[in-house]
Order: C-alpha cells, then structure tokens, then sequence
C-alpha cells in the first residue's frame, strides 16, 4: 500500500507541475509562448507518461475522480479511497508549492495571481458562469471515466491505455480551458489554489462536486455499455 501511495503522489505532483507549470512559466510568454493548446498537451503528455512510469503499481489514477469512478465500476476498492485521495492531494499541494517557488524567482513578482487555477464568472478565462463550468467539468470527467475504464477493460489492446487517456485529457484541455480552466481533478485544483490570489478558494468546492459528480456519471453510464457483455 505504501508503494501504491508514493506512486499516486509521485504522479499526481508530475500532473500538476508539468500541466500547471506549462500554463504559469510557459503559455503567455509574447512571440514563443505555448498557449492554450501547449497547456493542453502538457496535460495529456503528464498522465501518459506516468500512466507508463507507475501505472502498475498504483494503477495511475492521479485523480481523486477517477479514484471514485473505478471504485462505482468495481474496478478499485472502496477501502483504498480515501488513502488514494489523501496521497493525490498531498502530490498535487507539494507541485504547487515548488512551482511557486520557481514562480517566485521571477523579476519583478508581486504574487501568483491566477496561478492556472480553475474559476468561473471573472475567473473563468473567456467570463463563463458558474452553470456552464459545472456542466462542463460533469460532462467531461464523466467522459474521461468512460475512456479509461474503456481504454483499460480486457478488450481493449494491450499496452495502449495511456495514449488513449493521455489523448483523452488533451482534448478535454482543448475544449474546457476558455471554460474553467480545465479541472476534471479535485487534486490539481487544490494544489494550486492554496498558492493563488482570490476567488481560487472561495470557487474550489465546485472543482471538487462536479469532477466527482461526473465520475460517478461515467462510471454508471459504462456499466450500462457493458452490462450485457
């Protein structure tokens, strides 16, 4: 349990600092600056590497809403939950403290500001409301729970499930950046909001219902799919 726990923490921190830092040192820079579609292939790029690195032995979740989706789907056991999430946390909060420290070297820094953290209303990227980024973060962690769970079942070909999930988490960047900034992950919202400038805390209970609300949606859609197989 110890190894699976250091391997969720290990990948989560990756998940944070790598997609996070992309957004915060790399997306605005003027002329060579990555932009939104960088930050979304930085995103993808961290659970697919890690996915490959220490998937086995923690299974990769790096993700407190994947966590709950696989336990709903029988594929993870209820009694590692609440451990699993303690350890994405801990990994998510430890990658937003060294980027800010990083961040913080810079010249002439007067604070984190945004710090890639997720909003709606004024903090949403393009002003989206509350409703929208709700329905958005649902709609698309239910998703994400549908291609892991389907990337990963026994039909699936061998050896290609973290492409597919690392994929699947671009396009979610793709689509939900100008929305929320992209959550689908309680964990990599609450590790940069400790370091962010207002409304980051006072906003995060949102990236934390609707991710698990949406898990558990795609959970159950997908034993609906293959409840006769």
């Amino acid at each position: 349990m110890t190894n699976k726990l250091l391997a969720e923490c290990f990948g989560t921190f990756w998940l944070v600092f790598g997609g996070c830092g992309s957004a915060v040192l790399a997306a605005g820079v003027a002329d060579v600056g990555i932009g939104w579609l960088g930050v979304s292939l930085a995103f993808g790029l961290t659970v697919l590497t890690m996915a490959y690195a220490v998937g086995h032995i923690s299974g990769g979740h790096f993700n407190p809403a994947v966590s709950l989706g696989l336990m709903i789907a029988g594929r993870f056991e209820a009694k590692e939950l609440v451990p699993y999430w303690l350890a994405q946390v801990v990994g998510a909060v430890i990658a937003g403290g060294v980027l800010y420290a990083i961040v913080s070297g810079a010249p002439g820094f007067e604070g984190a500001g945004s710090f890639a953290s997720n909003g709606y209303g004024e903090a949403s990227p393009q002003g989206y409301t509350m409703m929208a980024g709700l329905i958005a973060e649902v709609v698309l962690t239910a998703f994400f729970l549908i291609i892991i769970l389907g990337a990963t079942s026994e039909g699936a070909p061998a050896g290609f499930g973290p492409i597919a999930i690392g994929l699947g988490l671009t396009l979610i960047h793709l689509i939900s950046i100008p929305v929320t900034n992209t959550s689908v992950n309680p964990a990599r919202s609450t590790g940069v909001a400790l370091f962010a400038d207002a409304p980051a805390l006072a906003q995060l209970w949102l990236f934390w219902v609707a991710p698990l609300i949406g898990a558990a949606l795609g959970a159950i859609l997908w034993k609906l799919v293959t409840s006769d197989e």
